[in-house]
């Protein structure tokens, strides 16, 4: 799955560790979905959506990690 997540946070300033409080997940899981090491489940996807207030699929989109 492609996801827009890094540069998301980026845009905010925030940090992987300010995102993963956010979102109340480990930095860890933070880092594993920028890169691509792990898809979160439909819960978690729809809380970053509502946190960054972007439709889900603007930011995740299926396909190989780029």
């Amino acid at each position: 799955m492609n996801n827009h997540v890094r540069e998301l946070r980026t845009l905010l300033g925030w940090s992987q560790a300010d995102l993963a409080e956010k979102l109340d997940v480990s930095r860890q899981t933070v880092n594993a979905i920028e890169t691509g090491k792990y898809d979160p489940g439909l819960p978690l996807a729809f809380k970053i959506a509502k946190l960054f207030e972007r439709p889900i699929e603007s930011i995740f989109s299926p396909g190989e990690q780029a």
